[in-house]
């Protein structure tokens, strides 16, 4: 697979809620998405604004201490993983998760799960630029080419500035 990649700017947490819905607009009925960046980059706040565009209602938790927050939505179900807190990829055997259960995985710290984790079809980079973020699309697979040719179609993404 040729890489496909999408860089953009999020000057405000609009921009960040647009983009969450952009890609809750654009994904494909599975999808495995790792989220990756430092601390306060904005992977929660991202995953948060993909949620609620997926219509999930009420509380929509961190799971920096749960480890796993899973969410109802019409496609199934949605689980939101924070790996920073374990030590390895052995840990993930006990938090029950199923990979056939899940239509999304939003996966923050994945490279502390790596092995045994699901393979991303998008892996999504955050970066503190300024007031805003910076954010980098990679797709991983097939599905994840396709999805992100979808995403750059979308005016509503503004470019990186240089």
């Amino acid at each position: 697979m040729s890489e496909t990649i999408i860089e953009r700017f999020l000057p405000d947490a609009e921009a960040t809620d647009a983009l969450g819905r952009a890609l809750a607009a654009t994904q494909p009925a599975q999808a495995v998405v790792y989220l990756h960046g430092d601390l306060g980059a904005g992977k929660s706040t991202l995953a948060r604004a993909w949620l609620r565009a997926l219509g999930v209602e009420g509380p929509i938790r961190s799971p920096t201490y749960t480890l796993v927050e899973r969410y109802p939505i019409p496609e199934g179900e949605a689980m939101h993983l924070d790996l920073y807190r374990i030590a390895g990829a052995g840990e993930l055997e006990f938090l029950g998760l199923d990979e056939a259960g899940a239509a999304l995985w939003l996966v923050e710290w994945p490279e502390r799960g790596a092995g045994s984790l699901p393979v991303a079809d998008l892996q999504v980079e955050l970066a503190v630029r300024g007031q805003g973020r910076a954010v980098r699309l990679l797709a991983m697979s097939t599905a994840g080419g396709e999805w992100v040719k979808r995403l750059e179609i979308r005016s509503d993404l503004r470019p990186l500035p240089e």
